[in-house]
């Protein structure tokens, strides 16, 4: 957060902070009536499912900005609502963006962070359409609601899967966790020291995928090209295992995953290995993937297998038959939830 110029916050003032960060959004968006300038935004949405999502973000918690630039945060804040939007065959429209910032931060801080939601609501045609600004005693503090719309007859909702559904993922699993553990084991390493310089090459992927995620909108692109509605959809912000009983607990039924499905990138894989890490316990538990997990009728099989970015990695069965995931030898085990809990208690 070092800057050759710094602006101090208080010399704007929470209105002049907004107005500045502000002053170049124009909506992008039909549904978007009125934003920034008034009491609320003013929204019109004609025979279309309204969607509203909310995350809040705490430094020390979700982010540490040792390692996290600003404006990658403040990317990486907006994806994760976006995420939440495309998980539910839904389209983002508008967010609202709230701060609490300490006095640590200039404007030049501020700034990188809004040009890091901006970069990522222009690429999703999204408007900045409101928020609010205050001070805070312990840090950065970050809320974002992501208002979207879905046609009434193509929402997917988590509850809906059936047995013989087939369960498919998008892209490849525990890469953001790997990077995590990256960012944490050279900030161990140059902990105190006056010059650090950790060498990250070839772990560019890993460290992409937890400092810049992507949310799937191509996935549910090429979902709809293909005339398919999942059954039931998640996006995997807290690991595989945790988010597919929570399809199976809302859809009261149970799964079988395989091990050897599970798609994993070499980058993931090295990085487990040099940590003496299980790869698949990473990409079960990890996190902070934002891939999509789904539900599909089996009609759709020849159709998901044809599909580049999407993997078919077991399928729903009936609830007496349990969660579980069959080993690379052959052996069925239970499938637990071991994702990140943000509200357990440090040790």
């Amino acid at each position: 957060m070092q800057q050759t110029n710094r602006t101090e916050i208080a010399t704007l003032g929470e209105f002049g902070l907004i107005d500045h960060l502000t002053k170049d959004i124009k909506p992008q968006n039909p549904e978007t009536v009125y934003g920034i300038g008034d009491d609320a935004a003013v929204l019109e949405y004609n025979n279309k499912e309204v969607l509203v999502t909310t995350d809040l973000l705490m430094e020390g918690v979700h982010f540490d900005l040792i390692y996290t630039p600003l404006k990658h945060l403040g990317y990486k804040s907006a994806i994760v609502n976006f995420s939440d939007i495309y998980a539910m065959n839904g389209t983002p429209k508008q967010i609202t963006v709230s701060l609490a910032i300490s006095n640590r931060f200039s404007v030049e801080d501020i700034e990188q962070f809004f040009d890091g939601v901006k970069m990522a609501c222009q690429i999703h045609n999204v408007d900045i359409v409101g928020g609010d600004t205050t001070s805070s005693m312990t840090g950065l503090a970050i809320s974002i609601t992501c208002i979207g719309s879905g046609d009434k007859d193509k929402i997917v909702y988590r509850n809906q899967a059936q047995p013989t559904d087939l369960i498919c993922v998008s892209g490849d699993l525990g890469a953001a966790y790997m990077g995590l553990q990256l960012l944490e084991r050279e900030k161990a390493v140059f902990e105190g020291a006056d010059e650090v310089n950790p060498d990250f090459s070839g772990k560019e992927y890993i460290l992409e995928r937890q400092l810049k995620p992507e949310a799937r909108r191509d996935i549910i692109e090429d979902l709809d090209k293909a005339g398919i509605k999942p059954s039931a959809m998640i996006d995997i912000s807290d690991g595989l295992s945790s988010e597919l009983m929570h399809i199976c607990k809302q859809s009261n039924t149970g799964c079988r995953i395989y091990e050897d499905r599970i798609p994993i990138d070499y980058q993931t894989a090295v990085m487990a290995e040099e940590l003496n890490m299980n790869v698949t316990t990473c990409a079960l538990n990890g996190g902070e993937d934002y891939e999509l997990l789904f539900t599909a009728p089996l009609t759709y099989h020849e159709k998901l297998e044809g599909m580049k970015g999407i993997k078919i990695i077991g399928h729903i069965t009936k609830p007496e038959l349990g969660l579980g995931i069959v080993t690379r030898d052959g052996n069925e085990m239970e499938l637990k939830a071991q994702g990140w809990n943000p509200l357990q208690e440090k040790k």
